[in-house]
């Protein structure tokens, strides 16, 4: 009786044992890709630098797979504070800092995020 009441003890244990390392080990994957995904701080841009300009994007041919992705490059480059890509009205707004970036390089990075010829800017207005 005591040798299964000691086997039951000791197993129990060792479950408990393995279940909080396991438990740890979650935690810091989370925390990891909490920090991986973690949005880079850009920074301030003078409000004499802020340049706004408008253009229309064809070739997108769905919301998430075109718009977003469009609006996420832009978003990313370094001097754009905000894009927004309007897939229903194929319209682009980017705010950048044009110190750093230009509408031709707006122009460039939306081109070449499909394979160069799929999405065409026109009508750029800044």
């Amino acid at each position: 009786m005591n040798f299964t009441r000691s086997i039951v003890i000791i197993a129990l244990s060792g479950l408990l044992f393995a279940n909080c390392k396991d438990n740890k080990t979650e935690v810091k994957t989370e925390t990891a890709s909490a920090e991986a995904v973690a949005p880079k701080v850009k920074k301030a841009i003078a409000p004499e630098n802020l340049q706004t300009a408008s253009f229309t994007i064809e070739g997108m041919t769905c919301a998430i797979g075109c718009a977003k992705t469009i609006q996420e490059e832009l978003t990313a480059l370094d001097g754009v504070q905000e894009a927004k890509v309007d897939f229903d009205k194929k319209l682009a707004t980017v705010t950048f800092d044009k110190t750093v970036q230009t509408p031709e390089s707006l122009t460039k990075v939306v081109q070449d995020t499909g394979d160069g010829k799929t999405y065409k800017v026109s009508n750029m207005k800044s």
